[in-house]
């Protein structure tokens, strides 16, 4: 049953030459169940490795009903990640790494994963920086302090209880402080003999 190429007609040549790859896979698979074909020749008459056909056919006995079902897409924009861009690309040409800038997104209530801005910086033809010491790394800019939570739901009037905002920045400071990694490094610890 074989036809040479020259002799099939565009009709032969749409189920024989299929162009996009579910037709492709539902041509092979009906030539191997169907017409009998051997796993080695549906194979290779649709540009299929032995394995990755095994694969195939094992995909389809799993899920036949919903095997051909056309999956729908995403979203094609992301709208946190286009309004951080202009963000994420200012703070990459101040040689701040992903984790700074991941960090700083997070202080100004706009997160972002290490992966959305790594795909932005990559998108824009920025390269991976080099591994750094601590030393090396630029100190890290924190945005001013948010008023406090707590102040700003107190029962004193602000001019009444300034004790409880500067408290509350104070410590917000101080936190920020203890959580960056250069103040690590100026702590003298003798190292354990």
């Amino acid at each position: 049953m074989e036809n040479s190429l020259d002799s099939l007609t565009p009709e032969a040549r749409f189920f024989l030459e299929p162009a996009s790859s579910s037709q492709r896979q539902y041509e092979a698979l009906r030539a191997y169940f169907i017409d009998g074909l051997s796993s080695a020749d549906a194979s290779r008459r649709f540009g299929y490795t032995p394995g990755s056909f095994r694969v195939l056919c094992h995909h389809f006995r799993r899920s036949k009903p919903d095997f051909f079902r056309e999956l729908k897409r995403g979203p094609h924009s992301q709208p946190k990640k286009d309004a951080a861009r202009e963000l994420i690309l200012g703070m990459r040409k101040q040689n701040l790494s992903i984790r700074d800038i991941e960090s700083a997104l997070k202080d100004r209530l706009t997160p972002l994963s290490a992966t959305a801005i790594w795909e932005i910086l990559h998108e824009e033809g920025f390269a991976r920086l080099p591994r750094r010491q601590d030393d090396e790394r630029p100190r890290r800019c924190f945005p001013p302090p948010r008023p406090s939570p707590i102040a700003a739901s107190s029962p004193w009037p602000h001019d009444a209880s300034p004790l409880n905002s500067v408290a509350c920045s104070c410590f917000s400071h101080c936190w920020r402080i203890a959580t960056c990694p250069a103040w690590f490094a100026k702590l003298a610890i003798p190292a354990a003999r």
